[in-house]
């Protein structure tokens, strides 16, 4: 008994050293994350975008709407809730491994016997076994403390992941809407510039009836009217394919997606990073990858607690008689048993050395995790500022085009300016047009970009 003793006290001194360690998680990110640039360090503010709950970023109650079909609806977000759920029922049961397992196995039994002799008698003999069994690993190697943390890493993953997938289908369903809108806009762009280009059309025909105009220039507008009815009907299609891709995301028939105008729609004047804290804090890959980190880890302090002892303590208490008067006699065991591996063909050895290596490999990929986090953060934000200095210059340049093209208009209705200036002034102003429309998705596509990678629309 002494020798017991002093085997488990030993083992738990040499287990104490490493395998009750618990993991730490990462939290340093490199000065330089987001870049040196100037406009990043000017962007930088006490707040951050991520911290913004995605209600509070998307305010139409229209794309809230949608979203809140999509979270409850789609299929990966299901599927990510029911990992968590799972991972739950697994920490449940790592925690109840900390207690003794009891099972009933109750037996009985009737014998009979007959002897072959002359006057000899038959016998009949009962005979029953009531007995409640108690099984406890003490777990003096500390497996059962390693699983049941690592079972917590393995439920932080199912959720940095379901925050993840969280916030990739908020971002996909807001960039479709942002699409629909931005597709609206430019067929009513492509409307109106039709309307004017038909009574050019029509003015120039006149022209050319009075012997005013030469039939090539009631050719060259009809040919370019005829362009802008194409781009109409590529438009109308484009939009009835967004409403089908984002049906999908809320696994729904295909239908028409309800949806506000354009509007007055904005970029806003400052961009907010928040600092890299921040940015580890919420963002669910870098989660993701930390709780990796920790299994592996975790994994490593399991395949070291093989090497020490394991401590199982048995009892066993119950009913045992026989003949059924007796009315049994009372049944009480208590054993005690260590084992110590000492030759396991080497697989000990290799169980740890694979697990430290995967942990090194894991331990990499976090590394780059927050790299590439914060390459997608500079991008973003250089998207953002780009579409910002962008829209002023759209701006003025479709008012330049538009006074432009009136004048050509009058000009050509006077007889002093030929069809092929009208027709230059009339297409650069639907280009400008366009590409204010189209530089301003880019800015709402941008801005929806660094919100998700600053770790946003997870709350």
């Amino acid at each position: 008994m002494k020798k017991i003793i002093t085997i488990v006290l030993a083992g738990l001194v040499l287990c104490s050293c490493g395998v009750y360690k618990k993991y730490q998680s990462q939290n340093e990110a490199p000065d330089d994350l987001f870049g040196n640039g100037d406009s990043i360090a000017k962007a930088v503010s006490e707040a951050s975008i991520a911290e913004i709950s995605w209600r509070e970023f998307f305010t139409d109650p229209l794309l809230q709407n949608l979203i809140d079909s999509a979270l409850a609806r789609n299929t990966d977000m299901l599927a990510a809730k029911s990992a968590v759920m799972q991972a739950q029922a697994s920490l449940k049961a790592a925690k109840l491994a900390y207690l003794p397992s009891l099972s009933l196995n109750p037996q009985g039994g009737v014998s009979w016997s007959k002897f072959g002799s002359a006057g000899s008698g038959s016998g009949m003999s009962y005979s029953y076994n009531i007995p409640l069994q108690l099984d406890w690993n003490i777990g003096i190697s500390g497996s059962v403390t390693v699983n049941k943390r690592k079972a917590q890493s393995v439920l932080a993953q199912a959720q940095a992941a379901k925050d993840a997938t969280q916030a990739n289908l908020i971002a996909t369903v807001a960039q479709y809407y942002f699409q629909l809108l931005m597709l609206d806009k430019e067929l009513q762009i492509l409307v109106e510039t039709d309307s004017l280009w038909t009574e050019s059309l029509e003015t120039e025909r006149a022209l050319w009836e009075n012997g005013q105009a030469y039939s090539t220039a009631v050719n060259q507008m009809e040919s370019s009217c005829m362009d802008v009815k194409t781009q109409i009907f590529d438009t109308r299609r484009s939009i009835l394919s967004a409403e089908n891709e984002l049906c999908k995301l809320l696994r729904m028939t295909p239908q028409t997606i309800a949806r506000t105008a354009w509007g007055d729609y904005k970029l806003p004047d400052r961009f907010s990073t928040g600092v890299p804290a921040t940015l580890l804090e919420n963002r669910p890959d870098i989660k993701l990858a930390d709780q990796a980190l920790a299994e592996a880890f975790y994994n490593t302090a399991a395949a070291r607690a093989q090497f020490y002892p394991s401590f199982n303590l048995t009892g066993l208490l119950g009913w045992v008689g026989e003949n059924g008067a007796d009315p049994g006699a009372l049944l009480m065991k208590i054993a005690a048993s260590i084992m110590q591996p000492v030759f396991a063909q080497g697989k000990l050895i290799a169980q740890l050395k694979i697990a430290k290596l995967n942990q090194e490999d894991k331990l990499m990929e976090y590394i780059q995790a927050v790299i590439d986090a914060g390459n997608q953060v500079n991008e973003a934000l250089a998207d953002c500022q780009v579409a910002k200095d962008k829209d002023g210059l759209y701006k003025r340049q479709v008012e330049v085009l538009h006074d432009a093209y009136t004048g050509t208009h009058e000009l050509m209705n006077a007889g002093k300016a030929s069809y092929i200036e009208v027709l230059k002034a009339q297409e650069s102003l639907l280009s400008a047009q366009l590409n204010e429309a189209s530089n301003l998705y880019d800015g709402a596509q941008a801005l929806i970009g660094l919100y998700i990678a600053l770790g946003g629309a997870t709350k």
